[in-house]
């Protein structure tokens, strides 16, 4: 499909989402989010996606929602959708997909643009990167993933208090707090990403997607995670996948996995 304010290409099992406003620095907008959507569903309808990684174009990941969009709805002009678990969708597919997703970050990404990385299971930081939560200086919250991923990571005291503040992290105290899974020189990040990428997407797919599950879980309980973790235990046991990794292991070469 085409898309306005996005690119999407593929290359084997990995799928690069772009968000394409670079005169914007990608500030995000009403039309994006629906775009990001339908793209969401459009790619976990494909089989043989493995791996998704987001990206932006330019010189910052994304720098937040439009203000034209905060700025219109604070002056009485209607800009902001009513459904906001629709626009939330356009975050939550990342999480929720049987895929792994990578978020490749520079540049700003602040709001909405650092809930869309924290969306994504994992994240490759340039060494430019800072991100916030500033949602609280226009009276509102981080309703799109923010409170609920970020306490995960980092714990609630520290989500907590960057929610509160709207203070701004650097890419080493992303590090360093979990956020970020790599900080890399400005240049080494598409390389970094791409080749992490690479690497998840010759995994079992059945046994991704497994983990995901069974992790999710674990933000319920552990005893959750537990049950989880039989039940996908039991479908790679019994997949074609798991069949071929044995023989690969028996002849010597990498599994070539169907996700069967």
């Amino acid at each position: 499909m085409t898309w306005s304010t996005l690119l999407v290409e593929r290359r084997g099992g990995v799928v690069r989402v772009r968000l394409n406003r670079p005169d914007k620095r990608n500030a995000q907008s009403v039309e994006m989010w629906d775009e990001l959507r339908r793209v969401g569903l459009e790619l976990e309808a494909d089989p043989t996606v493995r791996v998704v990684v987001v990206s932006g174009e330019g010189q910052s990941f994304s720098a937040g929602i439009d203000l034209s969009v905060i700025m219109g709805q604070a002056q009485g002009k209607p800009t902001l959708p009513l459904e906001v678990e629709l626009v939330q969708q356009a975050f939550t597919w990342l999480r929720d997909a049987r895929f792994a997703t990578i978020a490749m970050v520079q540049g700003y990404a602040l709001g909405a643009g650092f809930q869309l990385a924290l969306a994504c299971d994992l994240r490759v930081f340039a060494s430019d990167v800072i991100v916030a939560l500033p949602e609280i200086s226009f009276g509102i919250i981080p309703d799109l993933g923010g409170c609920a991923w970020l306490p995960g990571m980092i714990g609630p005291a520290r989500a907590k208090e960057l929610a509160f503040t709207g203070d701004r992290l650097g890419a080493e105290e992303a590090l360093r707090y979990g956020i970020a899974n790599r900080v890399v020189a400005r240049d080494q990040l598409e390389a970094t990403t791409m080749a992490l990428a690479t690497t998840i997407a010759a995994k079992a797919p059945l046994g991704i997607a497994g983990i995901k599950r069974a992790m999710a879980a674990a933000e319920q309980s552990s005893e959750a995670a537990i049950r989880v973790s039989a039940r996908e235990v039991r479908i790679c046991l019994d997949s074609a996948d798991f069949k071929e990794a044995g023989r690969a292991m028996i002849e010597k070469r990498d599994p070539q996995f169907s996700g069967k």
